[in-house]
This record gives C-alpha cells, structure tokens and sequence, in this order.
C-alpha cells in the first residue's frame, strides 16, 4: 500500500448500495486525512446512514472498493470494526442498566483487558464518573450522548462514525459535545460526523454533501460557498413579509425564504437576481443589501435544484 494511502483513514471510491430497486448510494467517493474532522451532511433519506454503515463493516457495498485505516473495505470489515466507534442515530444502550454498567457490557464485548480501568478511565474522560450509578433510561438527551460516545471509545478506536449525533439535544449540549470531537482530533482520532445543524458543520475542517445518494458538494466551508455561484440579497423592513409569495418564480430568484426577520432571496444569474430586486430598492419602508450566502442558503439551493 502507498505511503499516500496510509495518511487517509477512509479512501473508498465508486461505493454504492442497492436496496431492492432503490439506488440508497451511488458511486461515492471519499477521502479523509488522518486526524481531521469531516462533516457529512444532506437532507433524511440521502444515504448518509447506509454510507456510514458500509464504511464501519456493518454493510457490503454492491460495487466499489478502498479501505478504511489501511484495511480492505471488503475483505477485512471484522477488523475495521475493531478500530472504528460507531455512534448511532437513536440512542441503543440498555435503559434498566446504569451508564457504568452498560460500559463494561460493551468493554466486555469487545473482549478488552482490565474492564474496570478502562471503564474508569473512559468516565473521567466523558465527565461521568459522578453520574456512573444512574440509569441510562433516566439520562437528558444531552447525558446519552454523553454516555454513547463514551461507549465508542472504550476500545481505542482510530476513527469515529457519528450518525447524527446532536439530534434532540440542546445548544450546551451539542457546544459541549463539540469541544469534545475537536479535543480527540487534537489526540489524532479522525473524525466523520454527519448534522443537519449549519454551525456544526461550520465547525468542521471539510465538508461534502450528499443528495439522493449522490455526492454534490465537497471542500472547507469557504470553498463549498465559493463554487456554488450563488448570490444572496437579504430585504428587510415592515413590508419585507408580504414580498416572500411575489417572489418564488420570478426570474433569477431561485430561493427565496425567511431567517429571522429578514427575506433572503438567492439565484446564481446575478444579472437577472438584479432585475428582480431592483425595483425594491427604491421602496423607502425596505432595506436592500446583498451579502455573501451563508452555507445554509447553498445547501437549500442544492435541495431546491433537484
């Protein structure tokens, strides 16, 4: 194997899955350095969860090849699950057992040495060694997650899969669980993390996006809002309300929708986004000013492309 392929803790390419008739993931290529943080990001039903699950071993991909940590997507999956932590959507640890319990199950099931230290050291770790004794099923939303991190990293993994897992859980709670993700990086530990929250991905240091198992967008932030051509005017004022129906189809205006009180309309002809816009500029209860897009703007006008 190259030396440039043992920097990259997943190189796969041309993975896709079938279920059935429905093509869930469609020839998609991906590579992630060692030690960096990618957020995976697209709408429900994109294929971000299959992906996720071929990547760790959990499913065969119909075609496509490459490796995870230098292991053989296809031929060696037993052994990429050994070194990956897998943290799913929906919280999945037993709720009648209290969080240390549930740690030296999964310590156990792993078959690792000195189940108690290491359950110790994973608590500290986490934050949890005051809450060891309470029961999973009585944990906040933000305390399992907490909790289910902590199981994936019981056994040293090299690379982390995180399906979604803000999900449900409040603005301290998902900060929190950042600075956590950014401290194991910072040890080395590669990280894939797919959210729907714009600020979370903004936190990461590339992102791609998928759509209807497609790959559609990729790079940092900057570059993702860079390539997408698209031009954003933001409207505000008393009369700013009632524009957001006048607006949807009119020419070069290909969103046009609320953040707060301000109307953001964005298209990619600026020439005719312009057209459409300039009338308003003369109106005095409105304020028009053009502003760079936001990633949100970008990624509602991938969805609304399709």
């Amino acid at each position: 194997m190259s030396a440039a392929a043992h920097e990259m803790a997943i190189d796969v390419r041309g993975l896709t899955k079938r279920f059935g008739s429905k093509l869930a993931v469609d020839h998609i290529d991906i590579a992630v350095p060692r030690g960096q943080v990618w957020g995976f990001l697209g709408p429900n039903g994109s294929g971000k969860t299959t992906t996720i699950r071929m990547l760790c071993g959990l499913l065969t991909a119909d075609e496509g090849e490459g490796a995870c940590l230098g292991l053989n997507l296809r031929t060696q999956a037993e052994a990429i699950k050994r070194q990956v932590g897998y943290m799913t959507q929906r919280f999945s640890f037993w709720e009648d057992m209290s969080i240390r319990e549930n740690l030296e199950f999964v310590a156990r099931l792993y078959e690792l040495d000195d189940v108690r230290a290491r359950v110790d050291h994973t608590l500290e770790q986490l934050g949890l060694m005051e809450r060891q004794r309470q029961l999973a099923g009585q944990l906040s939303g933000g305390w399992k997650q907490r909790m289910a991190l902590a199981a994936c990293l019981l056994h040293d993994p090299l690379l982390l899969l995180l399906d979604e897992p803000t999900a449900g859980v409040d603005p301290k709670a998902r900060r929190d669980f950042w600075e956590q993700i950014h401290a194991l990086s910072e040890r080395g530990l590669t990280v894939l993390v797919s959210t729907h929250y714009m600020d979370e991905a903004e936190r990461c240091d590339h992102i791609v996006y998928i759509l209807n198992g497609r790959l559609v967008a990729g790079g940092t932030v900057a570059d993702v809002i860079a390539h997408s051509g698209l031009m954003t005017y933001v409207i505000e004022g008393a009369e700013a309300r009632h524009l957001i129906g006048e607006l949807h189809g009119k020419p070069g205006v290909d969103y046009a929708g609320f953040f707060g009180a301000a109307l953001r309309v964005s298209g990619r002809d600026r020439i005719l986004l312009e057209r459409t816009i300039a009338p308003y500029r003369s109106n005095p209860g409105l304020s028009v000013r053009e502003e760079a897009p936001s990633l949100e703007d970008v990624f509602i006008q991938l969805q609304e492309s399709v």
